[in-house]
């Protein structure tokens, strides 16, 4: 065997034995989820005198369009006034900040507590914001929303009653919906995109004891779970998904309500969804850079800690795609002297089954 050949079969077995290590994890999740999809949280009962104070978070930078109608929805919250705090988190360079103190002051006026908190300094984006609006709740619990959702009316009342019933649990999050589903072929592939993920990964992690991870918005905490977990952190471009793994590995729980949904808006152009999905991707593989050394070291159960590896290299698939579409050729023609036969044989079933890995549910 030639030099060549020597260094370049090991690194197309690594690709293809990755990608089918990643398609079987792909389907331990579905399986995982048909096993356990009746394990449904139930709604614990709660009376009125025992609902905290809860502060409700806006996160906005440059949202003039959408801002208006995000303050009216959270502001109709089914919520006693007089324990519901709303806070705009307002880093917006234009025209954003005038409508929001606009609308905020129109519900000051009719007795509801909430207030435009704007920066100058953009320090920490998104997670410097909710660290600083942290610092001034009067909320025991803080729920957290993008500018792009408008959520129900009972948002409240479906998640805190999940923290107060018991005090194990740091987070609440709830599946989202779509409310531009059908506006184009674009927005149809998000959704089915989305849903997959929150549908079956989501339920699948969360009813059999795995780590899952707050996905931003949509989704109420414990104050005291984010400041036993180190606070907001803007070391990576997901602070979500690093405070949830954080959070976890200290013990809290978390609770997901696949059977509720918060509607928001996808981006509606390629270029947004491209944008989003890189913000993602590599705030992941920041996240997975910064964490793994912690899960890897951590007492966690086997089958929980080795979900949560995989769950944070997860992104690493489309650089193992990337490296068999190149070598695949190559490494084929590299061992022709084998017969064509044998070679179908052995790499068409092996890609078969890596290439499931893009499915992606």
């Amino acid at each position: 065997m030639e030099l060549w050949q020597m260094v370049l079969l090991p690194i197309y077995c690594l690709a293809l034995g990755s990608l089918m290590l990643f398609s079987f994890h792909r389907f331990v999740m579905v399986h995982l989820y048909f096993k356990n999809r009746g394990n449904a949280p139930v709604e614990p009962s709660l009376s009125e005198s025992d609902l905290p104070h809860v502060t409700v978070q806006l996160p906005v930078y440059n949202e003039l369009y959408v801002v208006e109608r995000l303050i009216r929805a959270v502001a109709a919250f089914d919520y006693p006034r007089h324990l519901l705090e709303i806070q705009v988190l307002d880093d917006s360079t234009d025209e954003t900040t005038d409508v929001a103190r606009r609308c905020v002051a129109e519900f000051r006026s009719r007795g509801l507590d909430i207030v435009v908190l704007h920066r100058d300094c953009r320090d920490g984006y998104k997670a410097g914001a909710l660290e600083a609006g942290m610092r001034v709740a009067k909320g025991e619990c803080l729920a957290i929303f993008d500018a792009d959702f408008v959520p129900d009316p009972d948002f409240l009342r479906r998640t805190v009653p999940h923290l107060v019933a018991d005090p194990g649990v740091g987070m609440v999050q709830m599946r989202w919906a779509h409310l531009n589903r059908d506006y184009s072929l674009t927005t149809k592939v998000q959704s089915i995109f989305l849903d997959g993920h929150f549908v079956m990964e989501h339920g699948a992690r969360s009813r059999s004891g795995l780590f899952f991870n707050f996905n931003g918005t949509a989704g109420i905490w414990r104050k005291s779970c984010i400041q036993h977990a180190g606070g907001w952190q803007h070391d990576t471009l997901t602070e979500d998904l690093d405070l949830s793994y954080r959070a976890q590995l200290e013990g809290w729980g978390f609770v997901y309500l696949n059977d509720e949904t918060a509607s928001a808006e996808v981006p509606v152009t390629v270029n947004g969804w491209k944008a989003q999905q890189f913000r993602w991707a590599k705030g992941s593989v920041q996240t997975a850079k910064k964490l793994l050394p912690r899960v890897l070291r951590s007492d966690l159960r086997r089958g929980v800690k080795a979900e949560a590896i995989l769950h944070l290299c997860a992104n690493t698939s489309y650089l193992m795609m990337a490296v068999l579409a190149i070598l695949i050729f190559p490494a084929v023609l590299s061992r022709q002297d084998l017969g064509w036969y044998r070679v179908l044989l052995v790499d068409l079933s092996l890609f078969a089954s890596a290439t499931a890995d893009v499915s992606r549910f």
